[in-house]
């Protein structure tokens, strides 16, 4: 089991890192799997952006990518993380840049537990399990 963080193009730290790594053991334990290798990569738009055109063909801007390396009840990937689109939608939806970055951290791991977001349906339920695992943050010390 490994969770690690790093950076690309960016001057960033994530905060709590040994909080966060014990919180995502816990969200994908709840699910009955664990975690393999977990690689994210905080980064800014440019980079973000160019990895969204050359691995996905799409020429949008996002704040995460999710590259999914799951093996049966192994939960793999690699999980990047625009931090610059993290503080424009914490202002957009009038949240602190820790919880925004909090709730984009875990639809990775979400997205690698299986749970889609294409359609209203599956975006709706997509907000409910990232409501609940912020709520699971409260209670690892």
């Amino acid at each position: 089991m490994a969770i690690f963080f790093s950076t690309e193009n960016i001057d960033f730290e994530l905060a709590d890192e040994p909080k966060v790594k014990k919180w995502i053991l816990a969200v994908v334990g709840a699910q009955g799997k664990r975690v393999g290798n977990l690689n994210y990569l905080f980064c800014d738009d440019s980079y973000l952006i160019n990895v969204n055109r050359t691995y996905l063909n799409h020429d949008t801007y996002t704040d995460i990518i999710t590259f999914d390396y799951v093996e049966g009840s192994v939960v793999s990937g690699d999980i990047l993380i625009s931090v610059e689109r993290v503080r424009e939608n914490a202002t957009l939806f009038n949240s602190s840049f820790e919880q925004e970055l909090r709730r984009v951290i875990i639809h990775g791991v979400l997205h690698l537990l299986g749970q889609a977001d294409k359609s209203d349906e599956d975006a709706a339920e997509m907000r409910r399990k990232e409501e609940s695992a912020l709520a699971l943050w409260n209670t690892i010390v």
